[in-house]
């Protein structure tokens, strides 16, 4: 009995995909996961979660924003479409995986693992516009979008990174990776609590407030900046103990990391000073994005074999690497 083939596989029986076109894909998909969260943003702190009322739908019987839905329809379902470009992007990075010679599995699997999350954080957020931008539902719908830059992060880790580039590290950089990856994980979470419950959870397009979650907002705004410090603090302990040859590449990491924290934590700063202004609290929620994208490739490249590269291409090469890999991992 013939084996059943699916389209991409019978596709992949008669086109090849260049490992740059692979390489291309991941970066466009990663670009696009921050516009979404960037779109989040705009939609948020314009008021206009309820721009379109209803879900999947813009309004009963019709996709698309209409007139009548004035500006803030225009913002939300502009919002919507952002969600269409990422899965525009996210399918290039499977038929790209896909179509590899040879093929990959692991990096086909991580970029359908994209899909999925793409396909549940559309869920969630349907369901927050359902509910009336319930807060907690709203924050799940953030975070959701986190563990699709988590997936997306290291699929692009593992198609652009040299895994015969030296990664000897200390196992005591290694136990600090994975507990600034934790910290940086509850700063965000404690973040989207500080949102929740502060003066741009959301509002209705007529002006009308949302529910907020029922946490004192300044209380929770101090834990936030606590944690933000200690994010900062654990970050430059990392770049102190990165110092020997084999260790460049996980300093490098840590680098861009602490780097992405200071500039967010000026944003912080300015913005409760400057009482909260629109264009600055939309960049401070992309820059807990880019804080979070930072610290999953620290632990990457702290942690080299926990997740090691692999470099795309021919066979030979392919065997090359993978025997240098495992060479650095042990």
């Amino acid at each position: 009995m013939p084996r059943l083939r699916t389209p991409l596989g019978w596709a992949a029986d008669r086109w090849t995909l260049s490992p740059r076109v692979l390489r291309w894909a991941t970066t466009f998909a990663l670009v696009t996961g921050v516009l979404i969260v960037l779109g989040g943003g705009i939609v948020r702190v314009t008021g206009s979660g309820l721009g379109c009322p209803t879900w999947p739908e813009c309004q009963p019987g019709s996709l698309t924003a209409t007139p009548e839905l004035g500006i803030h329809g225009v913002i939300e379902f502009g919002n919507r479409m952002i969600t269409g470009l990422l899965e525009v992007a996210v399918a290039c990075v499977i038929i790209a995986a896909r179509l590899q010679k040879p093929r990959v599995r692991s990096i086909t699997r991580l970029a359908w693992s994209q899909f999925w999350l793409v396909v549940a954080n559309a869920v969630v957020g349907g369901v927050s516009v359902l509910a009336k931008l319930n807060p907690y539902v709203v924050a799940l719908h953030y975070i959701m979008a986190m563990a699709l830059l988590t997936a997306i992060a290291l699929t692009w880790h593992r198609v652009h990174e040299r895994p015969d580039r030296p990664r000897e590290v200390r196992p005591a950089a290694r136990a600090l990776s994975w507990l600034t990856a934790a910290v940086t994980l509850v700063l965000i979470l404690a973040g989207t609590l500080a949102t929740g419950s502060g003066p741009h959870s959301g509002q209705a397009p007529d002006g009308s407030p949302v529910a907020r979650m029922a946490f004192d907002w300044l209380a929770v705004t101090w834990v936030h900046g606590l944690l933000a410090a200690a994010t900062l603090a654990l970050g430059i302990l990392l770049l102190l103990i990165l110092r020997a040859p084999g260790e460049r590449v996980a300093r490098e990491r840590a680098w861009f990391f602490v780097g992405a924290v200071v500039v967010q934590g000026v944003i912080g700063v300015v913005q409760a000073v400057a009482g909260l202004p629109d264009a600055l609290v939309i960049l401070h929620v992309v820059g807990a994005a880019l804080v979070w994208v930072g610290a999953v490739r620290v632990v990457l490249d702290v942690q080299p074999g926990l997740f090691p590269s692999v470099h795309v291409g021919p066979s030979s090469e392919v065997t090359a690497s993978s025997a240098q890999a495992r060479a650095a991992v042990r």
